[in-house]
């Protein structure tokens, strides 16, 4: 910017020779008075406005008319936005205490949204900042190489798809998930037709992964690392009551996988059992190889289940007794159980008039076109059971109700 503005300084005089006429021989005073005034003004007016085109001062006045706008939307969403924080505390307070939750605990209004001017777009050229390269999300290829090196372990792979269906339909059943909350999961999650590898992104022609969520029910590498943590102890029962009933070199391979298994929950209990903390491992070499059991014949329909079974018990341990809905159960599996259950215990009245806004942190709502479209909870838990009828009719999601 400085060296364009030097730049067209140095050409002033130059200019100045070219279109102003010269003033020898009375010249000057034979042109009309206006041009004569007009060239009177040139060297003012390219100074005052510091040397800068048309199309720049342009650009300055449409940036300052849309940082006035977003100015203002920003203290109004702001406030907008603290209400809707002091409003969810004092709900969980509420609830701490044992006190009923009614409307006056929701922030009724919906959301400010921007609808100001766009940001212009510089005509100059901008010196930006370098920025370092975004890592890139691992994919299956890491999680089996993660496996390997570190716990020298290869997940055992479905002969079928059927064959890992029916192995989930079977656990799922009996640990106490219906096949109605499974199947319509499964349809929401993964559009009726996702495979036990499926990865957000690569998927319905994705070339490139969005996250590291896989599976029947989506489970990034914290979920993985957070159940491991959590459930340890159910899934290494569950695999050493199957090594018990099996001989043979079969046998021996289910021995190395439950060793391996121990290992793995040893270490994602090694750190305190927060979100936070088992991102940091999920983040890591090791929570890969955690993820790669997503993958396995035999534990991952147990990681499966459970990423929805925390849920139906979470809201069994608060006294919710009705059984969930797949879309309530969705909302839960969406937005962390506390607030699912938040949604899924207000009675249908509250829920035609609360805004889903109460349930977001505001960028992710303002990045949520869903919610933003659907803007209450029972707009929300509608267009899901909606696209679970229709996503239930495709031929993953009928095969897997038949695994069941």
């Amino acid at each position: 910017m400085h060296r364009s503005i030097r730049n067209k300084l140095a050409l002033v005089p130059l200019a100045l020779v070219l279109i102003t006429p010269s003033a020898r021989g009375g010249e000057a005073d034979a042109l009309p008075p206006a041009i004569r005034n007009a060239n009177a003004q040139l060297p003012s007016q390219f100074f005052a406005q510091g040397g800068a085109s048309p199309a720049v001062l342009e650009y300055r006045r449409k940036l300052a008319e849309y940082q006035a706008a977003r100015a203002a939307f920003d203290a109004e969403a702001g406030a907008y936005w603290s209400q809707i924080s002091e409003k969810r505390k004092g709900r969980n307070a509420k609830r701490r205490s044992g006190q009923q939750i009614t409307l006056d605990d929701y922030v009724l209004e919906h959301p400010p949204l921007y609808n100001g001017p766009k940001k212009p777009v510089n005509p100059e050229p901008e010196e930006t900042p370098d920025r370092p390269p975004r890592k890139p999300i691992p994919v299956v290829s890491d999680f089996l190489r993660a496996a390997q090196e570190l716990y020298q372990f290869t997940p055992q792979r479905p002969s079928s798809e059927v064959e890992f269906k029916r192995a989930y339909a079977r656990y799922a059943l009996a640990s106490g998930l219906t096949r109605e909350q499974a199947v319509r999961v499964y349809s929401f999650e993964t559009g009726g037709t996702g495979s036990h590898d499926v990865q957000a992104g690569i998927e319905h022609g994705g070339k490139r992964a969005i996250s590291t969520a896989m599976g029947y029910n989506q489970l990034l590498t914290t979920n993985s690392v957070e159940l491991l943590a959590e459930q340890g102890h159910e899934l290494i029962r569950a695999l050493s009551e199957k090594v018990a009933r099996t001989s043979g070199p079969a046998r021996q391979a289910l021995e190395h996988k439950l060793v391996v298994l121990k290992k793995m929950v040893a270490h994602a209990k090694s750190v305190p059992d927060t979100w936070s903390e088992h991102e940091k491992i999920g983040n890591t070499a090791q929570g890969w190889a955690m993820h790669a059991m997503v993958l396995d014949i035999d534990v991952g329909p147990m990681l499966q289940t459970h990423k929805l079974l925390t849920s139906v018990l979470f809201a069994r341990a608060k006294g919710y007794t009705r059984p969930l809905t797949a879309a309530e159960l969705e909302m839960m599996n969406l937005t962390g159980d506390g607030t699912g259950l938040d949604m899924v215990t207000m009675p249908q009245a509250m829920r035609e008039q609360v805004p889903t806004s109460n349930f977001f942190q505001r960028g992710g709502y303002e990045r949520n076109p869903v919610a933003i479209r659907h803007n209450t909870v029972a707009k929300l838990l509608a267009v899901t059971d909606d696209r679970m009828d229709a996503n239930s009719a495709k031929p993953g999601a009928r095969e897997l109700a038949a695994a069941f």
